[in-house]
């Protein structure tokens, strides 16, 4: 029998897909098509506050896209070269809080010490952040995707710890479904005149 995800297939570096890989388990033939695509936005403004660490209290991370952005910032061999010489190692004296252990070892990949991952989600990462946080002090940098929940700003403002949040991506369909959705349900229709 046949299914159809629409996800990202994971990570190719790490293996292959843990859905492919259990649903074949069980005899299913699986197929990944995915269906968001991220338009990273913001880039300069996003490495002029990197290059201010003194301006803030911190860093806030809920998606590994904000890292993928840091990290797209860093691949310019002068930023990069800014970032091992002097920031990084500014902004390790400085809280870098995470949602999550995916996040973390991004963070982590960047040179960063994460903060919070066993919170699990922003409601919980927004009481760990108040626990350590004094109410009025420099703000925490948050980047973030356009289409941010309100939970963690809202959590953080009521208990008067600043926070700045800065998009640097957006969310849109992938550019391929329509054809690979298509091309899938062609090939269902093909495979169905066989039999």
């Amino acid at each position: 029998m046949k299914v159809l995800l629409l996800k990202d297939p994971k990570d190719k570096d790490s293996g292959p897909d843990p859905y492919i890989k259990e649903l074949g388990l069980y005899g299913f033939e699986a197929t990944l098509i995915p269906v968001l695509s991220f338009e990273f936005v913001s880039l300069e403004s996003l490495f002029e506050k990197l290059s201010h660490p003194e301006c803030y209290g911190g860093l806030v991370f809920t998606s590994p896209r904000a890292l993928e952005a840091i990290k797209i910032c860093l691949k310019e061999n002068s930023k990069n070269e800014a970032w091992s010489k002097s920031l990084k190692q500014r902004w390790n004296t400085k809280p870098a809080y995470v949602v999550g252990k995916a996040t973390a070892s991004l963070v982590e990949e960047i040179g960063l010490i994460p903060q919070g991952e066993k919170s699990g989600n922003a409601e919980k990462l927004a009481e760990y952040i108040c626990s350590r946080e004094k109410p009025d002090s420099s703000a925490l940098l948050f980047p973030c995707g356009a289409l941010k929940r309100e939970v963690l700003p809202t959590a953080l403002r009521e208990k008067g710890v600043p926070l700045e949040s800065l998009t640097v991506y957006q969310t849109t369909q992938h550019p391929d479904l329509q054809e690979s959705l298509s091309s899938y349900f062609s090939q269902q229709v093909l495979d169905a005149d066989v039999i």
